[in-house]
């Protein structure tokens, strides 16, 4: 749970997946426990405390994304990544910087529905199979509804004696429910066994059909905060048709309707906005691209017109989403930027001001690249061998090799751009492109990757510096 998360637990976790820069990761992991913090204070209090906002400096490819995704998943919280430079100034055409709450919304709107979902996944399963039984007696129904009137004489009457005759040749009524309830009951174990899922059954679906209407607004139709196709939903329902599905495709559509039948979604959008405005986090990157230089030229509107609209969101305001009103002045916002022709300061007073918390990120060197390779849970190595193990190949990679890539990747971030641990996915790509390529067809299935493998492979690309560039 989140309140069991010390700071000490949240590096830990992040260490499965990040190497390195725990200046960055304490950080972080101070952030997100004075969060669990304010939800334990008095009520006089709780709405004081705001968070500490934090700037990440560092080059591209040293894990300034990875940290903050990876702690979002971590607590299960509303979590979006923007670019800074995607948004314009009002007045002029782009994107506003209110739609990155408004995407901060949507996010947290399908985190709680998708909980909801495997809450009453059991309940939705249940009802399904029911649906599906009678979808495979479609005549029983009606059966059902006329024997009773023979019985009753209704289709004799005037005729006593075809009444008696007919009376002593039907079965009792109870006798056929037995019947029908038995032959049910037998299909409902043979569906549970699975053994119908080929049948094809013919079931109602829903169209999705919406009619179209054109909106002109000034920052689009997300920017009015209202939700047009619920209203036009209402104004227009939707028209069902009949559809012919295996009985396994058939599960899959019903499952998914009859859970959002069972999603009380009123509860699901007051939950979705109470986590948003208290666990949110947003991460803009590319902040450095925003902030004034002295030696632009051209027109500001790009740089210090977006960074005064982004201060009232990060200073706290209400913005108004096709969900209601969201509250920022609780969201935790985390920029990053490489600064590599600019400085935290060159970005206006007020949104520094707002950044309290600031960052360094090291450069990699090459025993962190060594160490990216074969470390983390999902590390590259781990990755490729995976990838080449589903056409039958059994790829191992020696020390020596990845001591030898770690090496090379290092190299070409010094001779070249240095884009940090992406440069290790060129290389591996690049190394381990002849036998991606044959996999299928190649007879042999085991290989061993070794120093000499790699030097032959990528020694004369490093080589020349040129070529370099271009390829690596």
């Amino acid at each position: 749970m989140i309140n069991d998360l010390t700071p000490q637990q949240i590096v830990t976790e992040l260490n499965k997946y990040i190497i390195g820069q725990d200046n960055a990761k304490k950080a972080v992991a101070i952030a997100l426990r004075n969060r669990i913090r304010r939800q334990k204070l008095s009520p006089e209090l709780v709405d004081e405390v705001t968070p500490k906002n934090i700037i990440m400096i560092g080059p591209t490819g040293v894990g300034k994304t990875e940290i903050v995704r990876r702690l979002s998943k971590l607590v299960k919280a509303p979590f979006v990544k923007v670019e800074a430079t995607k948004f314009t100034e009002v007045g002029y055409v782009g994107r506003d910087v209110e739609s990155i709450i408004r995407d901060l919304t949507e996010v947290g709107v399908q985190l709680v529905r998708k909980e909801w979902a495997s809450k009453v996944e059991d309940k939705a399963k249940q009802m399904v199979d029911e649906k599906i039984i009678d979808y495979l007696f479609p005549v029983s129904t009606k059966r059902k509804e006329r024997q009773p009137n023979i019985l009753d004489g209704s289709f004799y009457s005037g005729d006593e004696e075809k009444k008696k005759e007919s009376l002593a040749i039907l079965p009792k009524k109870d006798e056929r429910e037995e019947r029908f309830e038995r032959t049910r009951k037998k299909f409902k174990e043979k569906l549970e066994k699975g053994e119908l899922e080929n049948r094809i059954i013919e079931i109602e679906v829903e169209e999705n059909i919406q009619p179209t209407v054109e909106v002109f607004s000034n920052s689009g139709i997300e920017g009015m905060g209202i939700n047009f196709k619920d209203i036009l939903g209402r104004m227009f329902p939707q028209k069902r048709k009949k559809q012919k599905v295996t009985i396994a495709e058939a599960r899959k559509i019903l499952i998914y309707t009859e859970t959002q039948k069972l999603i009380d979604m009123d509860e699901v959008i007051r939950a979705a906005i109470e986590r948003v405005e208290n666990l949110g986090i947003v991460f803009i990157d590319e902040i450095d691209k925003i902030a004034r230089q002295e030696k632009s030229y051209g027109p500001d509107v790009s740089r210090g017109g977006v960074q005064r609209d982004i201060l009232p969101i990060i200073e706290g305001s209400t913005v108004m989403t096709k969900y209601g009103a969201v509250k920022t002045d609780h969201i935790l916002f985390i920029s990053a930027g490489a600064f590599t022709t600019s400085k935290p300061s060159d970005l206006i007073p007020e949104l520094q001001g707002r950044f309290p918390i600031r960052v360094e990120l090291n450069i990699l060197n090459k025993e962190d690249l060594k160490r990216i390779l074969t470390e983390p849970c999902n590390s590259l190595i781990k990755q490729y061998v995976a990838l080449l193990a589903t056409e039958g190949l059994k790829i191992e990679i020696a020390d020596d090799a990845i001591e030898e890539i770690a090496e090379t990747a290092f190299l070409v971030n010094e001779q070249t751009e240095n884009i940090g641990a992406r440069r290790l996915y060129t290389i591996l790509e690049k190394l381990l492109e002849d036998i991606s390529f044959d996999a299928p067809n190649l007879k042999k299935k085991q290989f061993k990757i070794d120093r000499k493998y790699v030097k032959k492979k990528l020694q004369s690309i490093v080589k020349n510096e040129d070529l370099s560039r271009y390829i690596l």
